[in-house]
Order: structure tokens, then C-alpha cells, then sequence
């Protein structure tokens, strides 16, 4: 096991990301209601580059009492990650794809120690 630096807590600001590459391994590390969390940037549809995808709230529609629509709307509160190539939509807090929580991103632990983050890499 190694830890690979990524960046300051400071310079990766709420919604915000950083791509580490390490060799063949690259991760996007995320800071999300005040936690980092790191996926490899990779989406498990086709391999596309997840992490570089668009951050965005999630979307709901929400129902009357009578199942009826009110419409799409985003959810507070959420954040979610949108890969580039298809558009596959995964909660990046969470790395559970939208609509079928069976399909995840692959994570990485995350350190912070006096003020740094890093990932880390098992050998």
C-alpha cells in the first residue's frame, strides 16, 4: 500500500474534482458535502473517462398523491457525475450509478493528514 499525494484540501473546493494519474491508474477525487471521495476514472458501461465528466445536481420527478407529474426537478443537496461517453449518471458521493444501484464506480480510500489529501494505492 502507498499513498499518492493529490492536492491542499484548499485548492479542491466544494463540487470540485482533481484527476491524479499515477502510472497506468488515473482517479478523480472529489470533495462533496465536505468529504473527499476518489473513483477511477473509469465508467464500468464502456470504460469512458467518468471523472472528467459533468458534475451536476441529480434530477427527480416528483409525483402527487394521485402517482400524477409535477415535474422534473433537482434534487438539493445531491451532486452527480455524468460520463462524457454515454452519459451514465453516478451519485459522486455515494459512486452508485442513478438508476440501478448494482452498478458502481470503483473507489479509492482517501487520506487527509495537515491539510493534505492523498489516494491510496493498495500494491
Amino acid at each position: 500500500m502507498r499513498e499518492v499525494f493529490v492536492a491542499r484540501e484548499s485548492e479542491i473546493a466544494e463540487g470540485d474534482r482533481r484527476i491524479v494519474i499515477d502510472g497506468d491508474v488515473e482517479i478523480g477525487v472529489f470533495q462533496v458535502k465536505g468529504e473527499f471521495v476518489a473513483w477511477r476514472n473509469e465508467c464500468p458501461h464502456q470504460g469512458g473517462p467518468v471523472c472528467q465528466g459533468k458534475l451536476m445536481r441529480g434530477c427527480e420527478e416528483r409525483l402527487d398523491d394521485q402517482l400524477r407529474s409535477l415535474g422534473i426537478h433537482y434534487r438539493e443537496g445531491s451532486m452527480h457525475l455524468v460520463c462524457p461517453w454515454h452519459g451514465f449518471e453516478f451519485d459522486a458521493r455515494t459512486g452508485k450509478h442513478a438508476g440501478y444501484d448494482r452498478i458502481r464506480l470503483a473507489p479509492y480510500t482517501v487520506n487527509r493528514r495537515d491539510g493534505d489529501v492523498y489516494v491510496v494505492l493498495e500494491a
